[in-house]
């Protein structure tokens, strides 16, 4: 019988301690656990990311070209699967229908360099909205439509680069006009404005009398320039900030025998070589491109995995970068001459 009490005993007491461990069982409220299950699901995750880069538009450009080849080297080299797409023409109703077939693939990522800086704005919420993270690379959106912007060089460093590299050739007086490829990326009005600030600073006897449109063309392009000759007699200089543009200004001014007009500004290497070779031209600024598109490409990775670029983050193959207000500097710009253009394969 005691036997019997002592058993009794115990399972009131086994009873007693399951009862005060029911007391502390942890309840989820349905949305804790789909984040924990998101979670866990990303913790266990195997399978590389998708990546997809978005340039402003694709085809009959050697600058995006080469984007794509460092974006490409960094994606094999990382283990991320990437996707290079944009549209054929320079316009924002076409991006937009790009990032939209995006977003329908469910892609981790998408890293655009935006041809317009608010236009953009509702496709990439709702790609947000959805855990797609929105970056941006050498052409930024408002920064309410992206995490972090992959700028190329300090946009004030850029413009009075530009300046001081055309008052040195023009000693400091006469008249110039500037070929864009549009008013609606943000980086292009950016540099204009440092252009003209350094200008009115320090040399005041440089006269800008005309800023023209290309449309990432170079057919506009040439016929602008043809057109600047044209209308001012007294012309003494052109600066692109359009990489696309110097080729076709360079040709058309060499066509029309102005051997005093100045060509200046941005260009890729490749698109210049024989100019600066031959002597036809001095020099053109760029930076890498293809660094660019490796950068984008290697901080994607890193956002994806948690880690947001911070000031002096070294990048292997990469260097140090800058990081200011959720915008990341790249480098400084770097002019190619006759000495040091042959060095370079983009």
């Amino acid at each position: 019988m005691q036997l019997v009490h002592i058993l009794f005993a115990l399972i009131l007491f086994v009873s007693g301690c399951e009862a005060s461990d029911s007391t502390n069982e942890i309840i989820y409220t349905n949305k804790e656990k789909d984040r924990i299950n998101t979670q866990v699901k990303r913790d266990i995750q195997t399978d590389p990311y998708t990546v997809a880069l978005v340039p402003r538009f694709i085809g009959n450009s050697s600058y995006y070209d080469s984007v794509e080849e460092g974006a490409k080297e960094a994606a094999e080299k990382l283990g991320v699967n990437l996707i290079f797409t944009g549209p054929p023409v320079d316009d924002y109703q076409m991006q937009i229908k790009v990032i939209e077939d995006l977003i329908k693939k469910n892609v981790d990522l998408i890293a655009v360099s935006a041809t317009d800086p608010f236009k953009l704005l509702p496709v990439l919420n709702i790609a947000r909205e959805k855990g797609i993270k929105v970056i941006t690379w050498d052409s930024d959106t408002d920064s309410t439509g992206r995490d972090f912007f992959v700028n190329t060089v300090d946009p004030d460093t850029l413009g009075s680069h530009l300046m001081d590299n055309l008052a040195a050739r023009l000693n400091e007086k006469g008249e110039y006009a500037i070929i864009v490829n549009n008013y609606s990326t943000s980086n292009t009005n950016e540099w204009i404005k440092s252009m003209k600030i350094q200008q009115e600073k320090y040399y005041p006897n440089l006269k800008l009398v005309k800023i023209m449109v290309n449309y990432d063309s170079y057919e506009n392009s040439y016929k602008n320039t043809k057109l600047l000759i044209k209308k001012y007699p007294n012309l003494s200089a052109i600066v692109s900030v359009s990489p696309l543009a110097t080729p076709a200004i360079t040709q058309a001014i060499l066509e029309s025998g102005k051997d005093d007009v100045e060509v200046l500004g941005l260009s890729s290497p490749k698109d210049m070589r024989n100019y600066i070779n031959d002597g036809v031209i001095e020099d053109i600024t760029l930076w890498s491109p293809k660094k660019l598109g490796y950068l984008t490409v290697a901080l994607a990775k890193n956002y994806l995995n948690g880690q947001f670029p911070t000031d002096q983050q070294e990048i292997p193959n990469i260097g140090n970068i800058r990081v200011e207000d959720n915008e990341v500097i790249m480098g400084q710009p770097i002019l190619f001459t006759k000495e040091n253009i042959n060095q370079y394969d983009f």
